[in-house]
């Protein structure tokens, strides 16, 4: 399930991002451009606490990532 979660996110991410670079978006985001890097490339699995941050720094909701999940 973990590895589920982590996918979706990793696309979501890569597609919010689009051609922005990381160092750009991560700053957009509150977190560090190696960690989006990670994030994206299934490296490194975000805290719930980061998670919550995607989405207010995104304006969007837990379910535009992890649609059809009860997280």
């Amino acid at each position: 399930m973990r590895t589920l979660l982590d996918k979706n996110l990793a696309q979501f991410l890569r597609k919010q991002r689009g051609n922005v670079a990381y160092a750009v978006f991560a700053r957009k985001l509150g977190i560090t451009a190696s960690s989006l890097f990670r994030l994206e490339n299934n490296e490194q699995s975000a805290t719930l606490k980061t998670v919550h941050q995607i989405c207010d720094r995104l304006k969007v909701n837990v379910h535009d990532i992890f649609p059809g999940r009860d997280v």
